[in-house]
């Protein structure tokens, strides 16, 4: 990319070199900044929208906190691309989500400017506040902010920080980017008035003297107090947060630096937990992104200055789109279906269901323990839930799984997309526990498809289950489907695809294609076990019986996996049997595309087929 086209921003490959310029030079800098993380993402795929309406924000906070030493953390990190192009790696941003490229999200090892490595919602404060903690008994003057979201304060954890802050009282500054909602001309002057009073030491002087001078006269202190909550509660939701010990700042115009910068530097020497509330509006400086957020959050690659993103239909349909229609058939028949979502309907294959039933359809928001728990209600008072949510979601919710549904045997649906690798989005993202974290919880039923009719049949076999059920799936493409009535499956019945000699390939998943592959060349026996639990104990024991070896083949971590459940069953029972498992590595998968991924970890078929040559020879 032609740097001479960004003149400011080419010379800034540090915040210390931000803070060189004048305040009144910083908008063009953001404007610069604007267009050159639309130029990149267009053309390296990834996280847009978000980035483009934090610019303002992300350069008034490294101009005034003195990052690195200042620590700054961004929740979740959807919007960090500015702050990555700030802090050094603004020359390599065409990496970013490719394999050996940028990562996606924050990340500690890349950059020291990265203070948590994250990827997953509302966990800034928690770790916002560990720093304030650790910083009061060290005393290096070392600051502390972070950034999140409006989204991400549904989050239960984001309130279980906030109440321990303001209990503990450290120094710390916690910032709510509001991004759907807008500031409106005529109370915006107000607004930015309060907020200059708000953050000034004056004013804080003032609150806290005045509260001391009146302590004793308890009808005047009362006055005061509600006064004080009387004013800011005309425009701003302060006095939740005051409740849980912050002092509330706001709201400010996120795009508006000379004021972002000036409430800033007071609020920088303020003592105890404060919470800025800053509007932003998400997409902001390009049009379509402004119009429509949703879609422009996360993008593949696209021209500019179309401006359009191609959503031309593919004749393979996704998992997710399986799924969403599986979902509507359903609905037209029973209306006990109730379909639960944390906030990940879109990806989940959803939209046209929540349209078409949207009295059966929760999106609960970034909650995914009270997902989890609120399908047990449901499913107490005999409607039938179904909790669709990513794997890598899923173990924010563990206990509510053994605790709320396993132990009740309730009949409740896990459709678990985005098992496996998933690619672009990296460790924080891949699916890879999921059947290692399941498969100990007693009453469970676990299934893996490896094609599309098979993906189907499961799910509404799960569904008709009396207890829970699970149903893990890949994010993408399908193999082999043709839109049917959906047949159901024996539980814990497998299906021989291929008959061989010597070497058995006991499959668990999408992974089938790339297992007959194999076989064909080793002249193996393939079966489709479908079943994580209950295994098909009979299928194992005859392939044991006339086979010399047995391969388990499963996109999970191999400790605990699929394969470690094949193990547990032939040492049982005392059989005398060449054992392979093959699956995920025991490490943090990075970012790359999933065909990528596959190859550098040796699912695919010629080098699964050499493993297993290895192996016998």
């Amino acid at each position: 990319m032609n740097l001479d086209n960004y003149p400011l921003l080419k010379e800034i490959n540090s915040p210390k070199d931000l803070r060189r310029y004048l305040v009144k030079q910083l908008p063009e800098i953001s404007n610069e900044l604007r267009r050159f993380l639309l130029n990149c993402v267009s053309r390296s795929s990834g996280h847009l929208a978000s980035g483009l309406g934090v610019i303002e924000l992300t350069i008034a906070l490294h101009y005034v906190y003195n990052t690195p030493f200042d620590q700054l953390i961004w929740d979740v990190g959807h919007q960090a691309y500015p702050h990555k192009i700030l802090t050094g790696r603004r020359d390599r941003m065409l990496t970013i989500r490719q394999k050996d490229g940028l990562h996606p999200f924050p990340w500690r090892e890349e950059s020291e400017y990265d203070v948590l490595s994250t990827g997953h919602s509302s966990t800034s404060i928690s770790a916002a506040l560990g720093i304030a903690i650790a910083e009061q008994q060290e005393k290096t003057g070392r600051k502390v902010a972070c950034v999140i979201g409006d989204g991400a304060l549904t989050a239960g954890m984001a309130f279980e920080a906030m109440n321990h802050a303001g209990h503990l009282k450290p120094d710390m500054l916690v910032i709510v980017n509001d991004n759907d909602m807008s500031i409106s001309e005529n109370v915006g002057a107000l607004n930015q008035h309060l907020a200059q009073i708000l953050s000034s030491r004056t004013y804080a002087s003032l609150r806290e003297g005045s509260k001391k001078v009146f302590s004793n006269i308890p009808p005047v202190k009362e006055f005061l107090k509600k006064t004080e909550e009387h004013l800011k509660g005309l425009v701003t939701p302060a006095i939740l947060f005051e409740e849980l010990g912050f002092n509330y700042i706001g709201p400010v115009d996120g795009h508006d630096l000379e004021s972002l910068i000036s409430t800033l530097t007071k609020v920088r020497q303020l003592k105890g937990p404060q919470l800025l509330h800053v509007i932003t509006q998400k997409g902001k400086g390009y049009a379509p992104a402004e119009k429509n957020p949703v879609l422009w959050h996360g993008v593949p690659k696209f021209n500019p200055s179309e401006g359009i993103i191609d959503q031309t239909a593919n004749h393979v349909p996704t998992y997710s789109q399986i799924f969403g229609d599986w979902l509507c058939e359903v609905a037209k028949q029973d209306k006990k279906l109730v379909a639960i979502t944390p906030a990940m309907g879109e990806g989940s294959g959803m939209k046209k269901f929540a349209e078409l039933y949207p009295n059966q359809f929760f999106d609960v928001a970034i909650a995914e323990q009270h997902a989890v728990t609120f399908a047990a209600g449901l499913a107490i008072n005999g409607k039938k839930p179904v909790v669709a949510i990513y794997s890598t979601f899923l173990q924010r919710a563990y206990d509510q799984v053994i605790h709320d549904i396993a132990i009740q045997n309730l009949p409740v649906l896990f459709a678990i997309d985005r098992a496996g690798i998933v690619g672009p989005d990296g460790p924080t993202h891949q699916g890879a526990f999921d059947i290692s974290f399941l498969r100990c919880i007693p009453n469970l039923i676990i299934m893996a498809p490896s094609d599309g009719t098979e993906c189907l049949n499961m799910l509404d076999t799960g569904y008709h289950c009396s207890g829970p059920a699970v149903v893990r799936y890949p994010r993408g493409d399908v193999n082999n489907y043709e839109p049917s009535s959906p047949q159901k499956i024996e539980i814990g019945k497998s299906k021989l695809i291929r008959q061989g000699r010597n070497i058995a390939i006991l499959n668990f998943g999408s992974l089938l294609p790339e297992a007959l592959k194999s076989a064909q060349m080793l002249d193996a026996t393939v079966i489709d076990m479908r079943f994580i639990k209950p295994l098909d104990e009979s299928a194992i024991l005859q392939a044991a019986q006339t086979h010399s070896a047995l391969v388990t083949l499963e996109e999970n971590v191999i400790q605990g996996g699929a394969g470690s459940a094949v193990n547990e069953f032939i040492l049982a029972k005392k059989l005398k049997c060449d054992m392979l498992n093959l699956g995920l590595p025991d490490k943090f998968i990075p970012q790359g595309s999933q065909a990528e991924i596959r190859d550098s970890l040796g699912l695919t078929a010629d080098k699964l087929t050499e493993k297993i040559k290895s192996f016998i020879n």
